[in-house]
């Protein structure tokens, strides 16, 4: 099946709008994204490939992430989370198992958004949460990215305690794309706890990176803005 996905992606790919894709997810020699390779396809038609494939075998999502292709990438996840969204619990283990086996393959922010919160976020959320601190502390960027947005998943039901402690952790990250995954998260708590939000704030703004800063504070008042952005 991985031909046919594969043929199916090529059949849709516009050259032009890779190019534009390529720069914006900064592939250049000695960027974040180097050597990733894209084939120019929005994101709405990479998910009708990944439902006509849903029968994709794990086999054939370990060739997708495996890929230099971004798409084949994107497309290997979104198949992956719609087997976890079906499966019983021993299937949930078995593809979040999958999905930590190929860390070093989900290396692009919007790989990691759209996938960490709605497979390992959700299958920790009852669990023990060493392995989600564990991550924000690798030296690997796209395991702390996860680390933090995996926690999305713990926010949309009312739990913020996880994403408080990781945004601790991560104060003093210097990756620009950990700083805007914290400040994403802790302006998330603020929709569900403004108060919670505001906690964290006022403890750390000080030692807050500015766009984590900035990303945090954005649903605040102007007063409040310009008071953690004077500090």
């Amino acid at each position: 099946m991985f031909k046919a996905i594969k043929k199916d992606l090529e059949s849709i790919a516009d050259p032009e709008r890779a190019i534009l894709l390529s720069r914006f997810f900064k592939t250049g020699p000695g960027q974040y994204g180097e050597g990733d390779i894209f084939l120019g396809i929005t994101v709405p038609n990479q998910r009708k490939v990944a439902k006509k494939y849903s029968g994709a075998s794990l086999d054939d999502l370990h060739r997708l992430l495996q890929s230099k292709v971004h798409e084949h990438r994107l497309v290997g996840l979104l198949i992956l989370i719609g087997k976890y969204k079906k499966a019983d619990q021993a299937g949930k283990k078995l593809y979040t198992g999958f999905y930590l086996a190929h860390i070093p393959h989900i290396n692009n922010w919007d790989l990691v958004d759209l996938s960490a919160g709605y497979i390992l976020g959700d299958f920790m959320r009852d669990k023990d949460k060493t392995l989600l601190y564990k991550l924000a502390g690798s030296r690997n960027l796209w395991a702390r990215r996860i680390a933090v947005m995996a926690t999305f998943a713990f926010i949309r039901a009312g739990s913020f305690e996880v994403t408080l402690k990781i945004a601790e952790m991560l104060l003093h990250d210097r990756h620009d794309l950990i700083h805007k995954a914290v400040g994403w998260m802790l302006r998330e708590i603020g929709k569900k706890d403004l108060a919670a939000e505001e906690a964290f704030v006022d403890k750390y703004h000080k030692e807050m990176p500015r766009t984590m800063l900035r990303y945090a504070i954005e649903r605040f008042d102007e007063p409040k803005r310009r008071h953690y952005l004077g500090r």
